[in-house]
């Protein structure tokens, strides 16, 4: 069943925060690190949660779960990552965000419940509840949660460093000794050379009324709009046999993200808009690294993805073949080459954009394409790996169900929409 069961102040004892500095990070002054913009147009928070089950046999080799971590994190991972126990820090001067290396502290924080991981309804569902501390459960199953600012780390960054914990907790050390933070390779031009619209951006000075995921940095997160009785929260589980029969309604070859994504674009186009004559607008994200001749410095943690976007008139989504909604969300993809990459640079750099997810437009993310189901603490995978929230209306996540990595496995879908534009998408989503 698609429930959740809040957990009180009652159900979870909590000690009190820690700040974890790192061992090498002693400079004075200290390092300053250049953020590109592309790291730029990315600075909101990003809450992940994992949990894990524990058979009961082992159950007691998890009552020291937060020990390991907190030592874990403090004493290796802080090492190559001294820079996550840094500050984003608004340099006057150059009038843009730098990463502050000042050693003030990743905050560590653990907890215990009195719950078991099965008395709190369906994991993968948004539940303001749940916390990004170390938890132990009662059942010997635990939870780790991170927050961690995208505008450091991409996603493929946050996965390399999850798994670098991991391996740390089963006793194995570092999976990879280079962490190279060096993102001048994505500069801007002298002078800016923009090349293309970029429609898929909004200049920040025409954001202040709006209320984003990326356009409302300041605001607490998560939205309080995300829980509110206003929106519902759902997750939409397409199958592997579903996901060929949209591939084959194609007519050309296509990847599952390119089926998945022309489909919920076209569905949620149905739900959203009432004028034809209006356009639509998806976004989404490219990782660039392919794109681009020189490649990026070994251990690159910076972002590396920029926002690609297909556009239509709603009467042609609605209207047309399968296949052209397929054929756009193609094209979008193809558009991005290392001179759009640059151009989008250099449309940042003076403009200082985000990605236009508004009137109707928004954004989807293929969550399922990274390794987190492989996290391993030294108890096995995670029975539940992802984001704590999907953000508001206008972010849609790509989970994997869970039963296999990669392509070939199913996928959850998990957005949320106004209660009246659901019941109209849930009429028209399983459509295939």
């Amino acid at each position: 069943m698609d429930i959740t069961i809040p957990i009180t102040n009652q159900d979870v004892v909590k000690e009190e925060s820690l700040k974890l500095v790192s061992p090498k990070n002693q400079l004075d002054p200290p390092e300053t690190i250049f953020l590109s913009n592309i790291d730029l147009a990315v600075t909101f928070p990003v809450e992940t949660l994992f949990f894990f089950e524990v058979p009961a046999y082992m159950s007691y080799s998890t009552l020291d779960i937060s020990q390991r971590v907190k030592q874990a994190v403090a004493e290796v991972l802080l090492v190559p990552y001294y820079f996550m126990a840094g500050r984003l820090n608004f340099n006057n001067e150059t009038e843009r965000l730098e990463l502050l290396c000042n050693n003030a502290g990743g905050l560590f924080v653990r907890a215990t419940s009195r719950l078991r991981l099965k008395d709190i309804g369906k994991l993968s569902l948004p539940n303001s509840t749940f916390h990004h501390l170390v938890t132990r459960f009662a059942c010997g199953g635990f939870s780790i949660g991170f927050v961690i600012n995208h505008g450091i780390l991409d996603g493929r960054s946050a996965s390399e460093m999850f798994q670098n914990l991991a391996s740390i907790c089963r006793g194995e050390g570092l999976r990879s000794q280079v962490v190279n933070n060096d993102r001048t390779c994505f500069r801007a031009r002298n002078p800016p050379q923009i090349k293309y619209p970029h429609k898929e951006y909004v200049k920040l000075k025409d954001t202040s009324s709006l209320a984003t995921c990326f356009t409302a940095p300041s605001q607490f997160f998560p939205s309080p709009l995300i829980f509110s009785k206003q929106y519902i929260h759902k997750v939409f589980s397409f199958t592997p046999k579903m996901i060929t029969t949209l591939k084959g309604k194609a007519m050309n070859k296509c990847s599952t993200f390119e089926a998945i994504v022309a489909h919920l674009w076209r569905v949620r186009t149905k739900a959203i808009f009432t004028n034809p004559d209006e356009l639509s607008t998806v976004l989404f994200a490219v990782d660039v690294r392919s794109k681009i001749s020189l490649p990026l410095p070994n251990g690159f943690v910076g972002n590396a993805v920029i926002t690609a976007f297909a556009t239509s008139k709603v009467a042609d989504l609605v209207e047309k073949p399968f296949c052209f909604c397929v054929e756009k969300v193609m094209e979008a993809k193809k558009r991005v080459t290392e001179e759009y990459v640059k151009s989008v640079i250099d449309w940042l750099e003076v403009y200082r954009g985000i990605p236009a997810t508004c009137n109707g437009n928004f954004y989807v993310s293929a969550w399922w394409k990274l390794p987190f189901g492989e996290l391993d603490f030294g108890f096995g995978k995670p029975v539940h790996g992802g984001p704590v929230v999907s953000g508001n209306d206008e972010f849609v996540l790509l989970l994997s169900d869970g039963k296999s990595e990669g392509n070939g496995g199913g996928i959850n879908v998990l957005l949320g929409l106004e209660q009246d534009k659901m019941k109209k998408f849930m009429f028209h989503i399983f459509e295939i």
